[in-house]
């Protein structure tokens, strides 16, 4: 057992990071200014969209493609149940109906369940990267061509990640990043939306600071202008220069952050693949995977009894993620059962996350992969792990 607890994740933030905060502060952009403009061009080259636009979080990224595709009242967006509650309720905010769709057994939507699930009321598709892997987007432009639907990507896991040699921010109409506390590079709070296209990259810079037609770092600038127009009502989304202070230097260490990510997914693919209890995540062809998560399934042990044992050992777990067919809102309101995504159900009866950042240390992964072993060998195994020995778990029990 560790002598200190190890977190599931804390972020890497350096000295240059701390020391371009404290020149923003001292410079009086304290809000949205020059620096947000070089974090979005800097952005837009990595990722090789021809725009970025630098918002408040992930979620703010979403809404704003969303409503800048058109979504509202009457409309239908396709989203899967395995995400976070976020890329559901930009959905139910913008007065349009989720539709949710299950996964495959990556934890990656179903294009083929979602291509039934489209009706004349569909406007788009919401694909999630989920753990840090990209869909199967090519199958997916298909069916978004042929139904005449529009795929906004939620990429919030998959900073850096790559689908067909191109990364992901330029596949879709817009994709949307987080930059919060536990992802790949960090803001503390933030995001960022890519697209290729101008009218609607104009349309979502004016809807993320009220609809105004001037930004407001132009008009307090030595150049701008005190004049502006509403031109429609818009949101406040805008990211700070203090966020993207941070930004312009953790994107430059992004592809450091990723690769030691990718050594440790790789020394717990040789630690734990010989062990049949568990079912551990895959790197898909064509793609590369940036291992914002490591999620395995246990498949024949108690999670509940899995992350106590694990920090009784000192080493700390997360769950990713609760099916949103499970929340009481989206149970209610829509009137989703659990039968009707079966392989959403089955992962996440075992689904277990593992600490993965670049902070930890060769010994924080031995120590995790000990854990590991420890918690599997002193936990209560089923002879089989069916549905219903795994509703044992409390966590699985509505």
């Amino acid at each position: 057992m560790r002598t200190q607890f190890l977190p599931y994740c804390l972020p890497l933030i350096g000295e240059e990071e701390i020391n371009e905060v404290i020149d923003s502060m001292r410079s009086g952009w304290v809000t949205t200014g020059p620096k947000v403009k070089r974090f979005e061009e800097d952005f837009a080259a990595y990722t090789g969209a021809r725009h970025a636009i630098a918002v408040n979080s992930c979620t703010a990224a979403l809404h704003l493609a969303l409503a800048a595709s058109g979504v509202g009242p009457g409309d239908e967006v396709i989203v899967p149940t395995l995400t976070f509650c976020a890329t559901a309720n930009v959905v139910v905010h913008l007065g349009a109906r989720p539709v949710l769709v299950d996964v495959d057994e990556n934890g990656l939507l179903d294009v083929d369940r979602a291509e039934r699930a489209i009706t004349k009321s569909t406007k788009a598709i919401v694909p999630v990267h989920f753990a840090g892997q990209s869909c199967e987007l090519s199958s997916l432009q298909g069916v978004a061509q042929r139904r005449g639907v529009t795929i906004i990507e939620d990429a919030a896991h998959a900073i850096g990640a790559t689908y067909a040699g191109r990364r992901i921010g330029t596949h879709g109409l817009a994709t949307a990043f987080s930059f919060y506390a536990t992802k790949n590079m960090t803001t503390g709070e933030g995001g960022m939306i890519t697209t290729s296209d101008e009218k609607m990259a104009a349309l979502m810079r004016r809807l993320a600071l009220h609809g105004m037609s001037k930004d407001a770092w132009k008009r307090y600038s030595e150049t701008g202008s005190w004049y502006y127009e509403v031109l429609e009502p818009g949101y406040k989304d805008n990211m700070t220069d203090m966020q993207a202070a941070m930004g312009l230097h953790q994107l430059r260490k992004l592809e450091g952050f990723v690769g030691r990510r990718r050594e440790i997914a790789a020394q717990y693919d040789r630690a734990f693949r010989a062990l049949e209890e568990l079912d551990l995540p895959r790197e898909l062809r064509g793609r590369k995977h940036v291992y914002h998560l490591y999620p395995v399934r246990l498949r024949t042990h108690s999670r509940s009894e899995f992350i106590e044992r694990m920090r009784e050992m000192g080493i700390g777990t997360s769950v990713h993620f609760i099916p949103l067919h499970r929340h009481p809102y989206y149970r209610d309101a829509f009137g989703y059962k659990p039968e009707q995504f079966p392989v959403a159900e089955e992962l996440y009866r075992g689904f277990v996350s593992l600490p993965l950042y670049p902070r930890m240390t060769d010994q924080d992964v031995e120590d995790v992969v000990d854990a590991v072993r420890w918690a599997l060998a002193h936990g209560t195994a089923y002879p089989q792990a069916s549905a219903n020995e795994m509703y044992r778990d409390k966590e699985a029990v509505r």
